[in-house]
């Protein structure tokens, strides 16, 4: 069965073949307006979610199948303390195909393993979110016209921001990438991003402080807005929230065809002024999310077609050492669920399989 729980569970091949699907299906949408008659999508979002959730929503429906689920953990079985397991186990009676949004990092990926049918990770936490990375490879392919020979500045949160980490996943298998770090001390990238970046070759990378200092050599700009919800101290919040604001002043340095790209919802990193700038390209990125993800529910569903639901339970996609360690991480799945614990090997050695933490 497959899955997309991180952007890396799809081979570039896939990623690009997924790309110009959705272009295809930009140039003919009438083509595409019956493609899954008869399937049902199934969103289930642990926590909101305005865009992500409308897009999976919009994006079904255009594909010409029906949507189930909930937009809140509160109105579920959950909030009676039922487990992932148990709910995508109960969810694949009714649907074909599920899009998961979890505060609990690598939820996602414990669905993949009792739900029987294809889990699209719509945001775990702070560790990934592969269909907005799906959506910012096809905005910077519209945009940019390429993936490689870029220079990409990822600015505001980058700690805690998903985006970031799965874009620089997925931009890091393309040549002539570099990237540019620019947050304060207590926003910076984690460590094992920074770890895995320095064994990747074919990325070069550095870190600054200041949005000015890089501005002119930037093809693409990446603000992120500091998250409120992923901090355990308000304190460090209030300290740090108004670190980066982008503006028409700061715009004046950059190249021409410069585009600014934002997950969004913004708060006050990019000013109102900075809309009508042809190159503020982050709502045309919202637009494009819709047309990936159908793309990507179009292609899930063909593969699923094409494999037989598993009936024993859990199933795991890569060997890994199961039960041997522990994750010290309290944002991680495996600190409130009866779950296995599951540890991959990586360069720089083992990591929890759910949020990338090292074991205790």
């Amino acid at each position: 069965m497959k899955h997309l729980i991180d952007p890396t569970d799809l081979t570039v091949a896939e990623t690009e073949q997924i790309i110009a699907l959705a272009e295809d299906i930009i140039a003919h949408r009438a083509r595409y307006s019956e493609a899954c008659k008869g399937k049902k999508l199934a969103t289930l979002f642990y926590e909101p979610s305005t865009r992500t959730r409308l897009s999976f929503t919009s994006a079904m429906l255009e594909l010409g199948g029906t949507v189930i689920g909930f937009s809140d953990a509160a109105s579920s079985s959950v909030s009676k303390g039922e487990s992932v397991a148990d709910t995508v186990r109960v969810i694949r009676c009714f649907a074909d195909i599920i899009a998961m949004r979890h505060f609990k990092e690598g939820a996602p990926l414990v669905a993949s393993q009792y739900a029987g049918i294809p889990v699209i990770n719509a945001g775990d936490g702070s560790h990934s979110h592969p269909t907005q990375t799906l959506t910012d490879l096809l905005t910077i392919k519209r945009e940019k016209g390429r993936f490689d020979h870029l220079t990409i500045g990822f600015c505001g949160d980058l700690k805690f921001g998903r985006t970031v980490h799965s874009l620089i996943k997925a931009l890091s298998r393309y040549e002539g990438v570099r990237v540019v770090l620019i947050s304060p001390e207590e926003l910076r990238l984690p460590d094992y991003m920074l770890q895995e970046m320095s064994a990747n070759s074919a990325i070069e990378f550095r870190e600054v402080r200041t949005i000015e200092e890089v501005m002119p050599e930037l093809d693409i700009l990446y603000m992120t807005r500091v998250q409120k919800e992923r901090f355990l101290d308000e304190e460090e919040f209030n300290r740090v929230k108004d670190s980066f604001v982008l503006d028409p002043e700061k715009m004046k340095t950059a190249k021409p065809d410069m585009i600014v790209l934002h997950p969004l919802p913004r708060v006050n990193e990019i000013t109102r002024e900075v809309d009508n700038d042809p190159r503020a390209a982050y709502f045309r990125q919202v637009e494009n999310g819709k047309f990936v993800r159908m793309a990507l529910i179009y292609t899930l569903l063909k593969w699923a077609d094409e494999n037989r639901p598993f009936e024993h339970t859990p199933v795991f996609a890569e060997p890994y050492s199961v039960n041997e360690m522990e994750c010290p991480n309290r944002r991680c799945i495996s600190a409130t669920e009866d779950v296995d614990q599951l540890f991959r090997q990586s360069a720089d050695g083992w990591r929890c399989a759910y949020c990338e933490s090292r074991p205790k």
